[in-house]
């Protein structure tokens, strides 16, 4: 669940709940140092400044994607910072390293004017008597966006300088030789991290080794999946037994269908047309709700993706990430032909892997 803020630049951007409790922690901390809601007002708006700056790197990534043609869904703050969740990650190595780059430029730039200011108006105080919670204003979040872009250009997935360190391998070897070496790298550093916050007795390190190893792994879990799909057409690993909805069919005829056999998700059809999908999650949310007397059309997704079944795999799975769906619907001059889901294209993946390891221990088999 998360709250929408507003949008920008056709872009919406959210907030998670969360991140009030980090409010309330930052408040309750300069309460606790300075003893009056003059710190406490202080330091919560020295925390929106922060996240503001963190906003702006977002959209410094989401409007250099732009600029290559890709959209950004959406934009959502978090007590860890922020996440542009854009529909891909460029193809070319060169709009990737833009794209990266980008959200700590905003960064540095934010970071030069405010020393600017500071340097105009004589306003610096001395560096050892400035900290996160003391200090002057402008001069901590000039600060902060210096740490800011340092972190973010750690060479490790999911920062930005994982994918800085991908795109340039990328210029000079295989997409997914790069990614497994830049994992690699991430997962090093992750492992460095951890074991210096082992040492030091410091939690934070300890996250952050956690975020930086399950990033680096996630990502290169997706690239490799990518590339086992490449020229492999739709048609191969859709499903082709499954049922059907319409809007009118009451929730039990999808209860009894999910009992019946394997199937999780049901696309929703009027007159040989696909309206929509009902998931597995919103079936669950809507017998809650209503129990098995409420209808299908009520429930079902609207925005359910359509894919051909002459459509390369890899393609199919892009679309099924970029919009958050689980499954898509397959076409055939305009009929449905077959599902493709998440789950049908890892089981697809498993098995090509499985036949290739065969081969591999019996070419001549």
């Amino acid at each position: 669940m998360t709250w929408r803020l507003g949008t920008l630049a056709g872009i919406a951007v959210y907030m998670h709940p969360t991140f009030l409790l980090l409010l309330a922690f930052v408040a309750w901390q300069h309460w606790r140092i300075g003893q009056s809601m003059a710190a406490v007002a202080s330091g919560v708006a020295f925390i929106l400044a922060l996240f503001g700056c963190v906003v702006l790197h977002e959209f410094g990534h989401a409007l250099t994607a732009r600029r290559f043609g890709i959209r950004t869904k959406d934009i959502t703050l978090l007590p860890i910072g922020g996440v542009a969740r854009l529909e891909r990650m460029p193809d070319d190595p060169v709009q990737e390293l833009w794209v990266a780059l980008a959200g700590p430029a905003v960064n540095v730039v934010i970071a030069a004017v405010l020393y600017a200011w500071l340097s105009a108006a004589s306003a610096f105080a001395p560096i050892e008597q400035v900290d996160v919670v003391q200090g002057p204003f402008l001069e901590r979040l000039m600060l902060v966006n210096v740490f800011l872009v340092a972190f973010n250009m750690l060479p490790a997935f999911p920062m930005d300088g994982g994918r800085v360190v991908r795109a340039l391998l990328a210029t000079r070897m295989e997409y997914t030789k790069a990614t497994q070496v830049a994992t690699a790298l991430g997962q090093s550093m992750a492992f460095l991290f951890g074991l210096l916050g082992l040492l030091s007795g410091n939690p934070m390190l300890i996250f952050i080794a956690l975020f930086v190893w399950v990033g680096a792994t996630q990502e290169a879990s997706v690239v490799q999946i990518r590339s086992a799909l490449g020229g492999i057409p739709v048609s191969r690993a859709m499903i082709t037994e499954f049922h059907t909805l319409a809007p009118e069919d009451p929730l039990s005829l999808a209860v009894e269908y999910l009992l019946r056999g394997t199937q999780q998700d049901f696309p929703v059809m009027v007159e040989g047309q696909v309206v929509g999908v009902l998931a597995l999650r919103d079936l669950q949310v809507a017998l809650g709700q209503r129990g098995e007397a409420g209808v299908v059309g009520d429930v079902m997704r609207r925005d359910v993706p359509v894919v051909d079944a002459h459509d390369m795999l890899d393609s199919a799975f892009q679309t099924l990430q970029a919009t958050g769906a689980r499954v898509g619907a397959v076409t055939r001059e305009g009929r449905v032909v077959g599902l493709v889901t998440l789950d049908n294209v890892g089981e697809f993946v498993m098995v090509q892997s499985s036949l290739d390891a065969h081969h591999r221990r019996h070419p001549t088999g």
